[in-house]
């Protein structure tokens, strides 16, 4: 496949990695959010603001991640037509109903509307890291 192949799978693991990090990182925000007492205004704008500017940044991740995935797809042929390639992309609509998810929660924040736990979060906060580990076996393992 060539150079070029591994230099653009390469930069993919790079970015997939790194927005992982910030959806590892946004629930925690989430919990800690959930056991803000209400009197601590101080603590959660300060939370807010830093759960704000991870969305925007692990966002930002998320593009070349997603435009370097479709270059390996469609453009060099990884996994087409392979059952494993078709578990991944449904992986990958769970990881973005998951990153919109965490908008959604954000916004819930935000606006005082949180009805949740922190123990819910704390469950929410382990989503991601079975979504990434079922991502990584489908892609080194090729089950089927």
């Amino acid at each position: 496949m060539g150079n070029s192949y591994l230099w653009v799978k390469a930069f993919h693991i790079v970015f997939v990695a790194s927005w992982f990090a910030g959806l590892f990182y946004l629930p925690r925000l989430f919990v800690n959010l959930a056991m803000v007492s209400p009197d601590s205004h101080a603590e959660r704008e300060r939370l807010l603001l830093m759960a704000r500017k991870l969305y925007r940044f692990s966002g930002l991740l998320m593009l070349p991640a997603l435009a370097l995935g479709l270059w390996l797809w469609l453009g060099f042929g990884v996994g087409r037509g392979a059952g494993w390639m078709h578990a991944k992309l449904l992986l990958v609509v769970g990881v973005l109903g998951y990153h919109h998810m965490c908008r959604s929660i954000l916004r819930s924040f935000e606006q005082s509307a949180n009805r949740r736990s922190h123990r819910w979060f704390r469950v929410f906060n382990e989503v991601s890291v079975l979504l990434f580990a079922a991502t990584v076996v489908l892609v080194v393992v090729k089950p089927f």
